[in-house]
Parts: structure tokens; C-alpha cells; sequence
């Protein structure tokens, strides 16, 4: 059955004594979990009157509440959301990995009215300049207060939650420019998201899921449709490699999603017997290296799926059974995706030598685009001309490279601009270059990703120091820790220091140049250890590095 609203999903559940939700020690059936959310539903309702002077001014479509939630995967994250799917409100997940500034200036740029937050959440903010008008915390007495009060609220779509378009969320992602820019997810959509149910979820299912709901990952791959169906949502606080068997088992789970690294730091506990005793029948995420998926089926018998995609949602590509290994595999037969070069024309298709090797990388190697995608991206909030490097015409564009064989399977070549993926956190080099430019003695910087062995990218940085002045690693390594605004995964795992910045005929920084160069060419290279202290790069850490990339089928140097 289709439904227009994800309210009119959760309404379908408010009858429903199907097991919902498991966090920790706890449950709730769905008629519980949806009667948690009226009670969020009716407290966002008083709160979009008392703020309303708040929101006044905003264009007609953003004329409602704007709700960030700061906090761990817990279930009242959960329960603010739905609520407001029920009540008509937008809900904004902030990135608990941001700090200071940066962070502060993604809070503003949605226009965020009211946070939810804890302690935690609460000591990041202090001091900021977000420009909300309240912060709530979960755990006060004030809290739980409001939760009495409207304990007895009845499930209900108010009518601003009516409309299919109306925003329900936002969800951060970074672009090339460095400028925050938030996808715009609507209530319709998220309905569309469930009711597709892409898994083949069915109602005994059990999916466990440790990623970030402020990601979409979470939201769209297993609680959309989770709900839909009515299935349970085993939820965790954060991941934990170390939690994830005993997780699974505890939980029975039968589905669990994943994002980038997270498999290698499963595979990376010891091996355990009962890995072959779990009842999980998928595994669906993105970005893990074959090796990973081929290692994670021998221990835990089970086949990991994946595909390509997005917060914008407009380029789905999944693997199927004969996808080639290092493929990303084919579009769905809803898209009309295709590689397409800087003058929009479709690339050849990809040629490969004896080895294996792509002959024709400088014809082949386009823009991953959907033809008809533009429609299914709603945009990101109040940034135009973002969103219309995105759509073009009924092209979407996403701004990430690849290629296509003979046989129409997709794969994954890099990224234009500077955007960066670590451990599936998207950030541009920008801010990360802001920061290191404060640190003593530097004339130039210039930050790029280098191909991690297993998916996504290492931060890389490339300083050239005042006249004079030598590079003090020590000091290097105690000024990355101090940064405020240092994001969680912005300090750079390799750093190049250069007697002069490679520079274009325009005098722009050549950081094709430097990709190029990687880590692998000879120079002054200087790399973070897991106590994040930087030394030398010797011969060895090299050899240990290049055999890494081997055993994961994946190069070192960049485009």
C-alpha cells in the first residue's frame, strides 16, 4: 500500500503490538513507540506557536519549526522525529563530529529555532553562536516534565503534516566549496523510501543498525522501511566493532546496514565460532572493499550486498550476482544513469588491457549522472546555486567520477572538487585548510584526499613553511589536538612538507599535481600514528602500506 506521508505510515502503526523498537534493556511495540511520538508530536506543536515570532520571516515553505537534534542514536531521537512527521515540523540532524565554528555555521544555515540535545550535546554547544532560541535537554527535570504533561496525547496528523511535500528533515552533507549544505528530505519522500523497501524487509525481520541516524543510511536503508512493513529496529547508542556480535545475537537481528569501514573494524575483532551462528540473512551498505564483503561472508555466511548512492537520493547503483568485483554494479531499472563528459556527451565505454588495467582512463572517466534524476532531488536548503550544480535541465549530476564497461556495469573513480569520505563522513578540504593554515610558521597549505586501502578516502595535507622554518612534528601532532573546530576525522593521516607549492599557469594550487604524487612519490612525508603523533614515513611503512592497497585490489596514487 502506498502512503503519501510518513505520518500516515506511523498512524498505521499506532494499532500495531508487533515488537517496534529494542535499545539496550528496553522495547516498545510500535503502538507504544508511535504513542511516544504523539506525545513529541503535541510538545513541537506548542513549541511551533511559542517560536513562532522565531520562523515569522522565512519564505512560505520554511515557515514551521526547525528542530535540530544533537544527540547519539538513542530512542528519543526517534521519537522527536516521528513526532515530527506527525505534527508538521522539519527536523535537523547536526553532526555530532563537527565542532566550534563549523558547527555553529551549520546550525545557523538551517535556521534551526529549538535543539534537542543531552549533556554531551550541550558542552559542544556552549559558547556557540547558533542562534536558536531554546535548548532542550533530554535529561533534565524540565523534560520530563513536558513528556508528563502530554503523556495522554492521542495519535494524530496535524494538518501541516498533510502535505507530501512538506520538509520533514534535513540531513547534512559538504560539498566541494566547503560551504555546509543541507538535503532537503520530504515527509512524502521518506514515505516513498519505506514503502519501496528496497531489502525485501518482512514483518519477523529484526534490523540492527549502529549508524548514525543524523546519516541516511539509517534512516532510509532500514527504519523507513522498518516502519513500513512493521518489522523491529534494533537500535545502538554508536557503533562498536567490538559490540557488534553479541549485538546481533542478543537481538536475533536478521538485517543489519553498514556504511564504509564499518565491516574491516568487524572483521578486525577475533574470530569467533557463533559469527556462523547469528540469524542474519542481509547485510546491505556501502563503500566495504571486496575483500572486506568476501571475508565477511566466510565468517559470518552471509553475503553483504551494496550499492552506490546518496542523501540527494537521484543515482541509486547496486551490485548484483555477476557484478564484477570491483564494480560498483548497475543502476535500477527506474534510472537513467550514465557517465557523461564536462560537455554532457556519454563517455565511451570503458576498455581494459590484458592485466585487467583501464586502457582508456582520459575517454572513458566521466560524471556519474542520472538523465531524468533531477526531479527525485529535492534540493538543499536555501542554496540555489548548489542545488543547480546538482540539476541541470533533468540531469542530475553528482559530482563523483567513474566509468562503465561494455557489459554496463558502473565504477567508482574519485571525486570532482575537494570533497573528502572518511570513514563515510563527507567534508571538503576547505575548513580543514583554514585550520592548518593557523598553525605557526606556515605559508601554504593545501589539503586533498588520497584513496584509503580499503573505501573512501585519507586526508592528505601539503604545507610549504615560512623561509627558515622547519617542521616540528610534535608540535604539529599537539596543534591538531587543540583545535576546537577539528573536526573528528579532518586531521590528515599523511602530511607533505614542500620547499614550494606546485602551482597552475593561473597560480592556483595544482592539486591534481599533488594527487598525483600521493604519498608514494619521494619527498618530506610525515605520517599520523593511531596515538595521532606524526613521524617520518620510512621504507617499511611504505612497503606495509602498498601491500595493504594490494590485498584490497585498490591504488595508492590519486587522479
Amino acid at each position: 500500500m502506498q502512503h503519501e506521508t510518513f505520518g500516515d505510515i506511523l498512524l498505521e502503526r499506532s494499532t500495531d503490538d508487533h515488537t517496534g523498537l529494542l535499545f539496550e534493556d528496553s522495547s516498545w511495540t510500535w503502538r507504544e513507540f508511535v504513542a511516544e511520538s504523539a506525545v513529541r508530536a503535541e510538545i513541537l506543536g506548542l513549541w511551533s506557536t511559542e517560536f513562532s515570532d522565531h520562523y515569522a520571516g522565512r519564505p512560505e515553505r520554511y515557515r514551521r519549526l526547525h528542530v535540530g537534534i544533537l544527540l547519539e542514536n538513542v530512542p528519543e531521537y526517534l521519537f522527536v522525529l516521528c513526532g515530527a512527521a506527525l505534527a508538521g515540523v522539519t527536523v535537523i540532524g547536526i553532526n555530532p563530529t563537527r565542532r566550534g565554528t563549523e558547527l555553529a555555521a551549520d546550525i545557523r544555515s538551517v535556521d534551526c529555532d529549538v535543539i534537542v540535545t543531552d549533556g554531551e550535546g550541550r558542552l559542544l554547544l556552549d559558547g556557540l553562536e547558533t542562534g536558536v532560541a531554546a535548548i532542550h535537554d533530554i535529561d533534565s527535570e524540565l523534560w520530563q516534565r513536558l513528556l508528563t504533561d502530554h503523556r495522554e496525547a492521542t495519535p494524530a496528523l496535524a494538518q501541516d503534516a498533510r502535505d507530501p511535500e512538506a520538509l520533514l528533515a534535513l540531513l547534512f552533507t559538504s560539498g566541494s566549496t566547503g560551504a555546509p549544505k543541507a538535503v532537503m528530505c520530504s515527509t512524502g519522500r521518506l514515505a516513498m523510501l519505506g514503502t519501496v523497501n528496497y531489502r525485501n524487509l518482512v514483518r519477523d525481520d529484526v534490523a540492527y543498525s549502529a549508524m548514525p541516524l543524523f546519516h541516511g543510511n539509517a534512516l532510509f536503508a532500514a527504519f523507513a522501511p522498518c516502519a513500513y512493513v512493521g518489522s523491529t529496529f534494533a537500535l545502538r547508542r554508536k557503533f562498536s566493532a567490538s559490540g557488534f556480535l553479541p549485538d546481533v545475537l542478543r537481538f536475533g537481528a536478521t538485517y543489519v546496514n553498514y556504511v564504509g569501514r564499518s565491516l574491516s573494524y568487524i572483521l578486525a575483532q577475533p574470530e569467533r565460532p557463533e559469527e556462523s551462528q547469528t540469524k542474519l540473512r542481509i547485510v546491505f551498505g556501502t563503500e566495504a572493499s571486496v575483500h572486506d564483503r568476501a571475508e565477511f561472508e566466510r565468517r559470518f555466511h552471509v553475503k553483504p550486498g551494496e550499492s552506490y548512492g546518496s542523501s540527494e537520493g537521484a543515482v541509486v547503483i547496486g551490485r548484483t550476482e555477476d557484478t564484477p568485483p570491483n564494480a560498483l554494479g548497475v543502476s535500477g531499472a527506474y534510472m537513467s544513469v550514465a557517465i557523461l563528459d564536462e560537455n554532457g556527451e556519454e563517455c565511451p565505454r570503458a576498455e581494459f588491457d590484458a592485466d585487467g588495467a583501464l586502457a582508456n582512463a582520459g575517454e572513458a572517466i566521466g560524471e556519474i549522472c542520472n538523465l531524468t534524476g533531477a526531479a527525485m532531488f529535492e534540493g538543499y536548503y536555501r542554496n540555489p546555486e548548489a542545488t543547480a550544480e546538482r540539476n541541470i535541465g533533468e540531469v542530475y549530476h553528482s559530482g563523483d567520477l567513474g566509468y562503465r564497461d561494455a557489459d554496463g556495469f558502473f565504477y567508482f573513480s574519485g571525486r570532482s572538487g575537494d570533497k573528502i569520505r572518511v570513514d563515510s563522513e563527507n567534508f571538503s578540504s576547505g575548513p580543514v585548510e583554514r585550520i592548518l593554515d593557523r598553525f605557526p610558521g606556515v605559508l601554504v597549505v593545501a589539503v586533498y584526499p588520497v584513496p584509503d586501502p580499503r573505501t573512501g578516502d585519507q586526508v592528505m595535507a601539503a604545507i610549504q613553511l615560512e623561509s627558515g622554518v622547519a617542521f616540528d612534528p610534535v608540535a604539529f601532532s599537539e596543534f591538531c589536538r587543540a583545535q576546537p573546530d577539528m573536526g573528528t576525522k579532518w586531521a590528515p593521516r599523511f602530511v607533505r612538507v614542500l620547499e614550494d607549492m606546485p602551482v597552475t599557469a593561473t597560480r592556483k594550487i595544482s592539486k591534481p599535481s599533488l594527487r598525483r604524487e600521493s604519498w608514494t612519490a619521494p619527498g618530506d612525508i610525515y605520517l599520523r600514528g593511531d596515538d595521532g603523533g606524526y613521524r617520518p614515513l620510512t621504507d617499511d611503512d611504505r612497503d606495509a602500506l602498498l601491500a595493504e592497497y594490494r590485498l584490497h585490489g585498490r591504488q595508492p596514487a590519486g587522479a
